[in-house]
């Protein structure tokens, strides 16, 4: 085999794998909705105790760093505004261009990548520990399915959990910003605030939201598709975890492109 056919069938490999963990995320995501709808007609619901704890773990137990960093990022734009709108005499744009900057764009971003470093990796290492101490096979076994189990609460929780995360970071990362730019704007920060909400449009926080819905979206599929894919033991786990870290990220990045690309043309 020449080179030319040799990457040719690299391509042709990694193409076909893709498209078969595209599916099977795609199955995992009609099986849980069908499960959350009908499950209780088979005697499979879906328990709402599992779900709240699923909350919990994805949404309270991350606001001390979504605060932390929504806050560094909300004085970081301040800075950077205020030292680059300075250079055009325009210091009176700081405010709605941090501020839609933060709604549209940060706000949701950085929770996101946040809740795929900390609960995708988790669904996957989680997962993938079952999957290797053959767990889900006892699950299956013993009569529950492991999809309504395992991966319908995680669905649930991160859609609730992750557009809530995304507006508390939007609130802390206004704030840090108004904490920076109050001073060089001259205003107190309540009026600063005030003028921020007084700016924004409906559109900005929907443009946030509907982002932060198909990130839990990608972070609850890519995270739980790769730890039932789990092969080789305790070392298959762990190149699972690091694979779901990177391809969430990798797919919110994207994916955050395609909707500024189309959002805002």
């Amino acid at each position: 085999m020449n080179p030319a056919q040799a990457v040719l069938d690299r391509v042709g490999r990694r193409s076909v794998q893709v498209l078969g963990e595209i599916g099977y995320a795609s199955m995992l995501l009609f099986e849980s909705l069908y499960f959350l709808v009908l499950g209780w007609r088979r005697g499979q619901p879906v328990r709402l105790r599992m779900v709240f704890e699923q909350m919990r773990q994805v949404g309270i137990d991350a606001l001390p760093i979504v605060s932390l960093l929504s806050l560094t990022i909300g004085v970081m734009l301040g800075i950077q505004f205020i030292s680059a709108l300075s250079e055009f005499g325009a210091e009176s744009q700081v405010i709605i261009a941090t501020a839609k900057s933060i709604t549209r764009e940060f706000g949701a971003l950085i929770t996101a990548i946040v809740v795929a470093g900390r609960t995708g990796s988790a669904l996957a290492a989680r997962l993938g520990s079952m999957v290797v101490s053959q767990e889900v096979d006892a699950l299956a076994v013993s009569g529950i399915e492991p999809v309504r189990y395992l991966v319908a609460p995680a669905l649930v929780a991160m859609l609730v959990m992750v557009p809530m995360l995304t507006v508390f970071a939007n609130l802390v990362a206004l704030t840090g910003a108004g904490l920076y730019a109050s001073g060089p704007l001259d205003m107190s920060l309540s009026a600063y605030l005030a003028t921020t909400l007084s700016l924004l449009e409906p559109r900005d926080l929907w443009e946030g939201l509907s982002k932060s819905v198909v990130f839990a979206l990608l972070i609850t599929l890519i995270g739980t598709s790769t730890g039932f894919g789990v092969q080789g033991g305790a070392e298959g786990v762990g190149r699972a975890t690091t694979r779901a870290v990177v391809m969430s990220i990798s797919a919110i990045v994207v994916a955050d492109m395609l909707f500024s690309f189309f959002l805002n043309r």
